[in-house]
């Protein structure tokens, strides 16, 4: 242990790994192994299920010696959080224009939080910027510069269209989470609630409900989510547009 803050550990470590040891026995572990473990154990039992204690058991180490590596839980989801969020950059994916890179890191995003949903309890606002977070804003930001947007709004987008992902999948995760726990199926819940329904809609005091399509509500979450970015990168399009007219600027590709 020692005086250095732990944000400033934090970040030693993302950025330039473990300190040459003087003395002492050589490490037996590498960064990349803890991190992996941590989540495998977040993936596996939800991440209060993660503790120093139970990342040591899945590595095989003693409790006190995983301290050698990594001070707290807090310092190990700097790590695990900047591990996440390294994306695979396809071959000729940087020359998209791009409405098409913006959709693809979109779904890439919610490939993560479904695949992660633990990710979605943490506090994402203050970030620890490591070499995986600054690469993947960059990532993202370089597909932004041919638009006509200060660096402050395309800062702004980036936060614009991460609300947009996070807030679809924590829908769909919550969804999941519901029917893994309840007493009953999805189709036995509906099921009760049918007789119910079919009385209110009969009544006269829901016409709009009463007239919609049978399969009104047969649609999956990611063709909501596909929708729902559609739209976004629509309003998105739309003002480029308006704003190259004005400054009399050829459209983008998107």
């Amino acid at each position: 242990m020692t005086d250095e803050h732990p944000v400033a550990r934090s970040l030693r470590l993302l950025w330039h790994g473990l300190p040459a040891t003087r003395k002492g026995p050589r490490p037996s572990l590498t960064l990349e192994q803890i991190v992996l473990a941590g989540i495998a154990i977040a993936d596996a039992d939800g991440l209060d299920a993660l503790s120093m204690r139970a990342l040591a058991r899945e590595l095989g180490v003693g409790t006190m010696s995983l301290y050698r590596y990594v001070q707290d839980k807090a310092e190990l989801m700097n790590l695990v959080l900047d591990h996440v969020t390294v994306r695979t950059v396809e071959d000729g994916e940087t020359t998209e224009g791009w409405r098409t890179m913006l959709a693809t890191i979109s779904h890439d995003a919610r490939r993560m939080y479904l695949a992660h949903p633990w990710l979605l309890q943490i506090n994402w606002s203050t970030p620890v910027l490591g070499p995986g977070s600054v690469g993947d804003l960059e990532r993202t930001l370089s597909c932004l510069t041919e638009l006509p947007f200060s660096d402050r709004e395309r800062i702004m987008l980036v936060s614009l269209v991460d609300a947009y992902v996070t807030g679809s999948v924590r829908q769909e995760v919550l969804f999941d989470q519901a029917s893994a726990h309840a007493d009953i199926t999805n189709d036995e819940f509906w099921e009760l609630q049918l007789p119910f329904l079919e009385a209110a809609m009969k009544s006269g005091r829901f016409p709009t409900m009463a007239g919609m399509a049978d399969d009104s509500f047969e649609g999956t979450w990611k063709e909501t989510f596909e929708l729902g970015l559609d739209l976004l990168l629509d309003g998105v399009e739309r003002e480029v547009t308006r704003r190259e007219a004005r400054e009399g600027s050829p459209p983008p590709h998107g």
